[in-house]
């Protein structure tokens, strides 16, 4: 709330990168509705791909992983979870169904916070409440030292500050203090200096970003995932976040970094879904198109892990077979034998219509 604030107070001058990305995601919401009447069946296609990376890519961010084998079983399954993690994978994916079913009616509301922290932590321990002690961010080095990279608010006053963040939003909106989508980055920065849970804020505020767009129309994240981006800018993410977090407190910080890096996002999303949607005359079934895709986008040799890594919602042995076809028309060539083997493109390796 500290950065809604700010937009309250009085008139903001606007960066003019932040005026260029505000307008180019204007030209994408008009492409999305475009692509929503003409595209249906297509997209339809994207939504379970976006589902299965953002509630792996979400978790992955924070440590939690899982066997890239039983993804689509803990996604999408009903058998027994083998761990902790399995867990919280689909916790997340139960939040994201909640989002993806519910948005219209789902305010952003401390109740839909902490029923969405209850999703994601799985239901176990402190899940769906504020902190009861006071954690800060820290940063933990490969060589064991530490640093605290963010004092966050204290466990005694974060039921105010959240009360206060949730009301800053709605008058935000309602009085159009700024641009929606300031209002949207804004609220999401103060949220992760806030810290209101124990563990868990990093994902909670994907979510809340994902219900946000859905709320000013900007549906991209359900048909691509905007936390698979995220982390695939994760130094990014962690760089802007501690440069726009400095004097939160005081209020004299400098918003704009994170802000812009949202605003990054949702353009490489949109970027995506118009390649993606736009191809609509196309032979190959959608998850044959998933593992072209993720291989014409990676800038390197690869691995069968790389791409399965990318494409959680394609078996390994339906890369396997990709990778042949392409292989036998002379698109790429493989270096070496076993699971380790070097994958490597060859001449144009882009989509065909």
């Amino acid at each position: 709330m500290k950065t809604l604030q700010i937009f309250e107070s009085a008139a903001q001058f606007i960066p003019q990168i932040t005026a260029w990305h505000l307008a180019d995601l204007g030209e994408c919401l008009g492409k999305q509705k475009l692509y929503e009447r003409q595209s249906p069946q297509k997209l339809k296609a994207l939504k379970e791909h976006a589902i299965i990376e953002s509630a792996v890519s979400s978790n992955r961010i924070e440590g939690v992983n899982i066997d890239p084998a039983r993804v689509r079983e803990v996604v999408f399954g009903e058998a027994h979870l083998r761990d902790r993690d399995e867990e919280e994978v689909r916790g997340y994916r139960k939040a994201l169904e909640l989002i993806h079913t519910q948005s219209r009616s789902l305010r952003v509301s401390e109740e839909t916070i902490c029923e969405l922290h209850r999703l994601t932590r799985a239901g176990i321990g402190d899940a769906g409440n504020y902190k009861s002690r006071d954690s800060d961010i820290i940063e933990r080095y490969s060589n064991g030292r530490t640093r605290i990279r963010f004092n966050t608010v204290t466990a005694n006053k974060t039921p105010g500050y959240m009360k206060l963040l949730v009301k800053s939003w709605e008058d935000c909106i309602r009085e159009r203090w700024t641009h929606p989508l300031i209002a949207l980055a804004a609220f999401n920065l103060d949220f992760l200096c806030i810290h209101p849970f124990r563990d868990g804020n990093g994902r909670v505020s994907r979510l809340l970003m994902l219900l946000q767009c859905y709320h000013l129309g900007y549906d991209v994240g359900r048909y691509i995932s905007l936390e698979r981006i995220i982390e695939e800018n994760k130094q990014r993410y962690y760089e802007t976040l501690e440069e726009s977090s400095k004097g939160w407190h005081e209020g004299k910080h400098d918003p704009w970094p994170y802000l812009n890096f949202v605003f990054f996002i949702l353009k490489i999303a949109y970027k995506e879904f118009e390649e993606r949607a736009s191809a609509t005359v196309n032979p190959r079934g959608s998850k044959t198109e998933m593992v072209h895709h993720a291989i014409h986008a990676i800038g390197s040799d690869f691995t069968v892990a790389d791409i399965e890594k990318k494409c959680p919602a394609v078996s390994r042995d339906m890369i396997r077979i990709v990778l042949k076809t392409m292989q036998k028309s002379g698109e790429v060539e493989c270096v070496g034998r076993g699971p380790g083997a070097l994958w490597k493109k060859k001449g144009n390796t882009s989509k065909k219509g």
